[in-house]
């Protein structure tokens, strides 16, 4: 371990998972000193941008539903467009908090416990901005929505159970369900510090959402029981969520989708765009927020190793496909790859390449883990690369098919960008809303870590 990287305890001589010296009493002083206060003015920005991007989404669903999915690019033969590629998308950012969280707790990594909660919310706001697609891609949600839930009806008609848009309704609402109350059973000792430290109408508030917590010795103990068991049943989502989405491209017989790497590749890429997205908000959340004494440089350079691991893993998943398709004689899968790479949308394909593969590597340096500024920008470009690799996988397999004749183009509209941008701004609306109402670090486990402290207090 460099020592230039963390700061070393001066009792055990271990990289300390905090800055050596805070006691119990500062770190609950430091996460609801932002409660307390009146926010910086680069939250109230980025709340008005929110708001205005959440406006466009408002405005741009409506005329969704007024005028149908005409208003997109979506055209023969491209008939999933940006919507399904935001939906894929979306889905991938949730599954680091579930990681954080969850599989890293299962493994006794106490360096997840400054960045668990932010990533937790992370995972929540974006599985709601991933729920939205499914239904409006089919321009009339008020007739397609009705079917894909098993409501009893006077027709006795039930869902088409073997179609993955039902995979898709069944595996991300249990992936939410579950997300919510793993991340919800983690805020319980927080919310009642909160509780005994606020006054009047916000004291009543939180004693209702704390469910009477009084920090007692039995208290603890079920509360253990009850997060340890939400961690298991959390952890098969990760691999199980994005699996099943890729079930949507695999099942088919499109040359690019019909592969059995999908399940394993959208898993890697889901839990790589994830990493990604939680380095973009803490780096910006510890500087507006003054949260340096807790979340140190040893948190961002475990997880931007998380992130080159993934990278090497979705890198080789790219070179896979390749093989597999030139290894299967495939005339028809060779033209799927041959196209990406070198076809009229190729630019896409390679944007794509470098910043998922070529932009990480920089992580194979200490220097560039733990530099703010080099994480923010590698982990937008990670994200840009991340939504274009849904946007080849969609467009790039779908506007030359099987036959030349059937062969077409696809162009977004401004209505594409609208509903991009705009679930975007949703978002960030529920993140900004999250970090002013609510601790975005978790008091009780980081004080579980200090050498000094009862985990229990």
């Amino acid at each position: 371990m460099n020592r230039s990287l963390d700061s070393i305890d001066p009792i055990s001589h271990r990289p300390s998972l905090v800055e050596p010296g805070l006691t119990p009493a500062d770190i609950t002083e430091i996460v609801t000193r932002p409660l307390a206060q009146k926010p910086p003015r680069g939250w109230y920005v980025t709340f008005a941008v929110a708001l205005g991007l959440l406006g466009v989404f408002g405005l741009s669903l409506a005329w969704l539903l007024w005028e149908g999915v005409g208003i997109w690019g979506n055209n023969q033969p491209v008939a999933w467009g940006w919507p399904i590629v935001n939906f894929v998308f979306w889905v991938g950012i949730g599954h680091a908090g579930t990681l954080i969280s969850a599989v890293l707790f299962l493994f006794r990594q106490k360096w997840r416990t400054s960045v668990n909660r932010t990533a937790e919310a992370m995972t929540l706001f974006a599985v709601v901005c991933a729920l939205i697609f499914p239904g409006i891609h089919t321009g009339r949600p008020w007739v397609a929505a009705y079917w894909m839930l098993p409501i009893p009806n006077q027709m006795g008609v039930w869902p088409q159970f073997r179609s993955p848009l039902m995979w898709d309704v069944f595996a991300v609402s249990i992936y939410f369900t579950v997300s919510a109350l793993f991340w919800y059973i983690g805020l319980i000792p927080d919310l009642a510090t909160i509780r005994d430290r606020a006054s009047g109408l916000r004291a009543r508030i939180f004693g209702v959402l704390a469910l009477g917590w009084r920090n007692a010795q039995s208290h603890w103990r079920h509360w253990e029981k009850a997060y340890l068991l939400l961690a298991g049943l959390a952890t098969p989502l990760v691999i199980s969520v994005h699996s099943v989405v890729s079930f949507d491209f695999a099942v088919s017989k499109l040359p690019g989708w019909h592969t059995t790497i999908l399940p394993p590749y959208f898993v890697a890429g889901a839990i790589f765009s994830g990493l990604a997205m939680v380095i973009t908000l803490m780096v910006l959340c510890r500087s507006a927020f003054k949260m340096e004494r807790l979340v140190t440089p040893l948190h961002f350079d475990r997880t931007a190793r998380l992130i080159l691991a993934m990278s090497c893993i979705v890198g080789y998943s790219y070179g896979s496909e390749l093989l597999i398709a030139w290894y299967s004689g495939n005339l028809f899968e060779q033209f799927a790859f041959l196209n990406r790479a070198l076809g009229p949308m190729s630019w896409s394909y390679w944007v794509m390449v470098f910043c998922n593969v070529v932009v990480p590597q920089v992580f194979w340096f200490r220097k560039a883990r733990t530099h703010m500024g080099v994480l923010f920008v590698a982990s937008i470009l990670i994200n840009v690369g991340m939504w274009f690799e849904r946007f080849v996988i969609v467009v790039t397999s779908l506007y030359r098919d099987f036959m030349p004749s059937s062969w077409g183009h696809f162009t977004p509209t401004l209505w594409d960008f609208a509903t991009l941008a705009g679930s975007f701004g949703l978002f960030l609306t529920l993140f900004c809303l999250f970090i002013r109402y609510l601790p975005m670090v978790a008091m009780a486990e980081v004080k579980s870590v200090l050498d000094s402290g009862d985990s229990h207090g």
